[in-house]
């Protein structure tokens, strides 16, 4: 399953950083750090450490491989991949940033980070027990020392995002830098058991009564069938289908289709359709006799569902009767079927997560300038992140602004941010 250097921009070479003599006295003496600009340079290393290593699927080779053939590339970003290794040569962590240009000032920050719900480093099993708060702050400022020092990674300003508390049982230690809370937090619940003793303990007898009376209603209009693709050509189709209906869904809401820019539906179909990357991918529908009632692009990973993108059918009467709850339950049905034992509803709150989830996951950023040219903009990101917060943590405010920007469409600033 090699990508090879088309992962990265031609004229760019692997570069690799052993520990500089003068800074020895930085550096923790257990530790060494490897920096690389083309994915292909680390692919080996990175593919037999993540399947050991505590991350979530956005930091995958397969995931962020994709994001950047199809979307990195096009926008010249930088891939900025950072390895530290004990001093037995065992990975560490591994970070997988880039440099992303911009007019005024270039920003470091994470490889995909639109894309991935959650951005975090990769992190070896003991790494909390061997490496303390203070060990990985020196790190880091070394880290982002050097990169200052290459012409290929030199940066202004910082914008670390999405970043959650935890990676797998162990505290994230990016959150030991200077972060503040994001907007959203992410929401997640434990499987366990079969369907039925699992929805009898989540739901009340009112609840499931109203669910059956819906399920009749949507009966209605013909047999009701979870439909898991299997083949590229069927997932390309409910993939298309699921873009169509969340982007009418969004424009009615005002936010700018997040399909729109270029490379963005190409990177999910290539997901969807490769047989490298398929092994990631779910990508189910829900059919109603001849109508595609809702659908999903789910990721399983270890043990876990993640629950990455869905939309229903608004046009169709269905609507009416909770296609996209009864959508939910079905995958619900099917994760406790692979006998997954976690199911991530990812970043958001929507009502929906926080009814059906036992866990919250609080997620931080960090900004920071590098240099004079990066202030500005480092100081509108953490602005803007801070009104961004301040409405979403205040309901009178989030109702008002949603209704705004329903009426005036995707023109209101921050329309697309605030979407999630």
């Amino acid at each position: 399953m090699a990508f090879g250097n088309a992962t990265a921009p031609t004229d760019v070479s692997a570069a690799a950083f052993a520990p500089r003599g003068e800074s020895r006295g930085e550096m923790p003496a257990n530790l060494s750090l490897s920096v690389y600009s083309e994915l292909g340079a680390i692919e080996s290393e990175w593919r037999s450490f993540e399947q050991v290593a505590a991350c979530t699927p956005f930091q995958t080779f397969d995931w962020l491989a994709a994001w950047h053939r199809h979307i990195g590339l096009r926008e010249g970003i930088r891939p900025a991949i950072a390895v530290a290794r004990f001093a037995g040569g065992e990975i560490a962590f591994l970070l997988a940033l880039c440099v992303t240009p911009k007019r005024w000032a270039r920003r470091l920050c994470w490889l995909g980070q639109q894309a991935g719900d959650y951005n975090a480093p990769l992190l070896a099993h003991d790494f909390s027990q061997r490496v303390p708060p203070e060990r990985f702050r020196a790190v880091w400022e070394e880290l982002c020392e050097r990169l200052q020092h290459d012409p290929l990674f030199r940066h202004d300003w910082i914008e670390l995002e999405k970043m959650p508390e935890t990676i797998g049982a162990q505290p994230n230690p990016f959150t030991y830098l200077d972060v503040r809370r994001n907007a959203s937090s992410a929401h997640l619940m434990q499987l366990g058991g079969d369907w039925q003793e699992f929805y009898l303990a989540k739901r009340s007898s009112a609840t499931r009564r109203h669910d059956r009376a819906k399920r009749r209603r949507i009966s209605e209009h013909g047999e009701i069938r979870f439909l898991t693709s299997v083949d590229p050509e069927d997932a390309r189709h409910t993939l298309e289908t699921l873009m169509r209906q969340k982007s009418r869904s969004l424009a009615r809401k005002g936010i700018a289709d997040m399909f729109g820019p270029p490379g963005r539906r190409e990177f999910f179909f290539d997901l969807a359709t490769d047989p490298k990357t398929r092994h990631l991918v779910h990508i189910a529908r829900s059919q109603v006799g001849t109508i595609c009632a809702a659908t999903n692009f789910g990721i399983v990973f270890g043990d876990c569902y993640y629950h990455v993108l869905a939309s229903y059918n608004e046009e169709s009467e269905l609507s009416r009767y909770g296609p996209g709850a009864l959508h939910l339950r079905e995958l619900l049905k099917y994760a406790i079927g692979l006998g997954l034992k976690r199911f991530d509803f990812t970043i958001g709150d929507e009502r929906y997560k926080l009814e059906w989830s036992d866990t919250e996951l609080t997620l931080y950023d960090h900004v920071a300038a590098a240099t004079w040219r990066g202030w500005p903009a480092c100081r509108f990101s953490i602005v803007r992140r801070r009104i961004k917060r301040s409405i979403k943590q205040t309901p009178w405010a989030l109702r008002l602004f949603s209704r705004l920007r329903a009426a005036l469409g995707s023109r209101v600033p921050y329309g697309s941010v605030l979407a999630r």
